[in-house]
């Protein structure tokens, strides 16, 4: 059976200042996730049946308060159907993604950059693969 020792005890921590009782640090892949997701829901909401993909590239700031773990820049870059409303498309993404990060994260999201990557055509699927003899 385990000790308890009086300086992990509760009653002890309480008397710690929040400054030294360590902080929870949230990692940049993890925020890269949760932008991924959140911007792959946008597009979906967005556009139901075509085919969308997205990924992204966070920089997290650290910042030295307790009631935020940092703030977050993001780019994503992303897939879109086309013809289009790509305009649209990426105010979705971008309104999305700064409300799930900070809602999983507790973070803020002063920017997010939405680069579109490829457009995709469903006129153009499968164009230019063939082999020419």
């Amino acid at each position: 059976m385990a000790a308890v020792h009086p300086a992990a005890s509760p009653a002890a921590a309480a008397d710690v200042p929040a400054g030294g009782r360590g902080a929870t640090r949230i990692a940049d892949r993890v925020v890269a996730k949760i932008a991924t997701r959140a911007a792959r829901e946008a597009l979906r909401e967005e556009s139901p049946r075509a085919r969308t993909d997205a990924h992204a590239t966070v920089t997290v700031h650290r910042r030295d308060d307790t009631e935020h773990f940092g703030e977050a820049r993001l780019r994503i870059a992303v897939e879109l159907g086309y013809p289009s409303d790509i305009g649209a498309q990426c105010r979705a993404v971008r309104s999305h993604v700064t409300e799930r990060v900070k809602a999983l994260a507790n973070m803020t999201v002063p920017e997010v950059a939405v680069e579109v990557e490829r457009l995709r055509s469903p006129l153009l699927e499968g164009h230019g693969r063939e082999r020419v003899q």
